[in-house]
């Protein structure tokens, strides 16, 4: 009699691609962001100028004190960065899967890495 395959065993397999998967888009965000030559998200000092480089993993209208704000989420496959742009309900190309340079400053808020109303420039889609 043949043995039945095991549910655990397929689940674990289908984890491992996923994981892969995610490891193998964070090293290929890495390596397109190397030749441009922009600092990576991870090695970005706060309180400095810096160009930064990712994909937007998540946009979302998120008021601040009263004032709408657009928030994003910046992905370079070191290390992702909240975007903020207030005063704005949306803007236009700047959605979930767009990569993006922005330059400002960073700064911490409530031990999150925020850039408020950066520069940036809408790029094509690496891949």
């Amino acid at each position: 009699m043949p043995q039945q395959p095991r549910t655990a065993g397929r689940l674990r397999q289908a984890l491992g691609r996923w994981a892969d998967t995610a490891d193998q888009d964070a090293r290929d965000l890495q390596r397109d962001s190397a030749p441009s030559g922009v600092a990576s998200i991870a090695d970005a000092g706060n309180r400095e100028r810096v160009t930064l480089w990712g994909e937007l993993r998540t946009v979302t209208l998120r008021p601040r004190g009263g004032v709408p704000a657009l928030e994003a989420e910046l992905y370079d496959g070191t290390d992702a960065l909240t975007v903020v742009w207030l005063g704005r309900r949306r803007i236009a190309g700047v959605a979930p899967g767009r990569s993006l340079r922005v330059t400002g400053r960073i700064g911490l808020h409530d031990g999150v890495r925020l850039m408020y109303n950066p520069r940036y420039e809408l790029l094509p889609e690496a891949r």
